[in-house]
C-alpha cells in the first residue's frame, strides 16, 4: 500500500548546512517537494561535496533527524540508491557508500567508453542534425556553468552534459542504464574532484569532444572519448595507488 505522507512532516528549504560528531555531516533539510527525491539528491550533493565519503555508513535515524524527513521516506531514499549501485548493502552493518577500487574505476571507464560511442553512433546516424541540435543546447548549458564556484554545481552540468549526449541517441536500453551509470559515476567524480580538481581541464576535455563529434568523423570522436574517459580514470588511479605507496 502507498504511503501517504504526513501532513506535520516539517517542511524546510535546502541550504542549511548541518553537522554531527561521528557520522555524515553538511547535509542540509530538504523541500517538502518530492521528498525521496530531494533526500536522495541531498545525498548525491553530500558524497560530491565531500561531506559523505566513500565507505561512510548511512542510518535512517541520524538522516531523518538531519534532513527533517520521516523514517520511511528515508528508507524510500536508500533503497532506490542502493538499487542504482550508490549505496552498498552489508551483511549485519547496514547501508554504506560504494566504495570503487581501480579495477573498478577502470571496469566503469571501459564500459562507459562503450556506452558512449553506441549514442554516438546513433546521434551520427540521424541526418536531419536534430539529435546533434540536442547535443549542442546540452554543451551551451554546461559551458555556463563550468567554472561556477560551487563544485556541486559543476557536478550536476557534467553528469547532465552526459545525460544528454545518451539521450540524444534516443536509445530507449541507454536511458534505462543510465541511473546506475549516474550512480558509479558520481562516486568517481566525487574521487577525482577530491585529488584534483581542475574545471579548465575538464572544460577543454568537453569542448573537444563536441568539437569531434561537430566533424562526424568516427575516428577522431573515438579519440576525444578515449581521453576523456580512460585516460582521466587512469590518472586518477595513477593518484590514488600514489597514495597508497606513501601511506
Amino acid at each position: 500500500m502507498k504511503r501517504n505522507r504526513s501532513r506535520n512532516e516539517p517542511s524546510v528549504s535546502i541550504g542549511i548546512p548541518l553537522s554531527t560528531p561521528g557520522g555524515v555531516g553538511g547535509l542540509s533539510p530538504v523541500a517538502s517537494i518530492s521528498r525521496r527525491d530531494a533526500v536522495m539528491n541531498e545525498i548525491r550533493r553530500g558524497i560530491v561535496s565531500g561531506s559523505i565519503r566513500p565507505g561512510d555508513k548511512l542510518t535512517e535515524v541520524k538522516l531523518a533527524t538531519m534532513l527533517s524527513v520521516s523514517r520511511p521516506t528515508i528508507r524510500e531514499a536508500l533503497t532506490q540508491l542502493a538499487q542504482e549501485g550508490l549505496l552498498v548493502q552489508e551483511p549485519y552493518r547496514g547501508l554504506r557508500v560504494a566504495t570503487l577500487d581501480t579495477g573498478a574505476i577502470m571496469d566503469i571507464a571501459r564500459t562507459r567508453m562503450a556506452l558512449d560511442m553506441l549514442a554516438v553512433t546513433s546521434i551520427l546516424d540521424d541526418t536531419t542534425g536534430r539529435r546533434m541540435k540536442h547535443v549542442e543546447a546540452s554543451w551551451e548549458a554546461y559551458d555556463k556553468v563550468a567554472f561556477d564556484p560551487d563544485p556541486v554545481v559543476q557536478h550536476e552540468a557534467h553528469i547532465a552534459f552526459h545525460r544528454s549526449l545518451w539521450a540524444a541517441s534516443e536509445n530507449s536500453l541507454l536511458l534505462r542504464l543510465w541511473p546506475a551509470t549516474e550512480a558509479h559515476l558520481t562516486i568517481v567524480l566525487a574521487q577525482d574532484q577530491a585529488k584534483r580538481a581542475d574545471p579548465v581541464r575538464a572544460h577543454e576535455v568537453h569542448e573537444q569532444l563536441v568539437k569531434t563529434l561537430r566533424t562526424g568523423e568516427i575516428k577522431a570522436i573515438e579519440a576525444a572519448f578515449a581521453t576523456h574517459t580512460i585516460d582521466s580514470a587512469l590518472g586518477l588511479i595513477a593518484l590514488l595507488q600514489s597514495e597508497e605507496r606513501q601511506g
